[in-house]
């Protein structure tokens, strides 16, 4: 399989490029701005860096060639989303796994969803978020959408629990690890059980009112 990572520079995606190199024979194109500063190929015959911005659909459409699956790992800014989105389409690539938020449905209930209200609710980034998702579940693209909880690191935890689409939301935090852990595991599902579907992440035993590092 040939891999897409766009926001190759973030930190779940250096980590997903490092699971995908260990335990996987699957190749990897890793998209970033200023790429060949930010990021450094481990098997040169299994990765490939593209330097480029999100809405450059010239340059995504052609870091996309050949390529079975991409993951996004920032749905932040909803013009980017538009563009990536235009040029999957244009490119012939139906499978996408994409990192957002929790919250874009208001599904978080009770004091936690308070608090996570306050925190970001009426933010910018929240209405971008808001957008992309719609952007992307209307986009006719085979999608797993990853509405992740507040993020923290801890080597070898990788313990996660998903709820779906129309549920409430439990779970206060989820570490990077864990969530890694997920898109291995979609990666690897062959049933297609995880397209068009918008998972909510946490971490099991977390239904507290804030995370536990705020």
């Amino acid at each position: 399989m040939k891999i897409l990572i766009l926001g190759a520079a973030g930190q779940i995606a250096r980590m997903l490029t490092n699971e995908l190199l260990n335990k996987t024979g699957h190749h990897i194109t890793l998209y970033a701005r200023n790429g060949h500063k930010r990021l450094s190929v481990i098997d040169a015959s299994r990765e490939v860096i593209f330097e480029g911005d999100f809405q450059d659909k010239n340059k995504l459409i052609e870091a996309m060639k050949d390529i079975d699956l991409i993951y996004i790992n920032d749905m932040g800014d909803d013009r980017s989303i538009r563009t990536i989105i235009e040029a999957m389409q244009e490119a012939g690539v139906k499978r996408v796994i994409a990192a957002s938020i929790l919250g874009i449905y208001d599904e978080v209930p009770g004091a936690f969803g308070e608090w996570n209200r306050r925190m970001i609710g009426g933010s910018s980034r929240m209405r971008t978020q808001i957008e992309s998702a719609r952007l992307l579940e209307n986009s006719g693209l085979d999608y797993t959408l990853l509405r992740i909880t507040w993020l923290y690191n801890q080597e070898g935890n990788t313990k996660y629990m998903i709820t779906q689409k129309g549920e409430p939301f439990v779970g206060a935090e989820v570490t990077r690890q864990a969530v890694t852990q997920l898109i291995m595991d979609i990666i690897g599902e062959n049933t297609g059980k995880f397209i068009h579907t918008s998972l909510g992440v946490s971490e099991p035993n977390t239904d507290w009112a804030k995370p536990s590092f705020y």
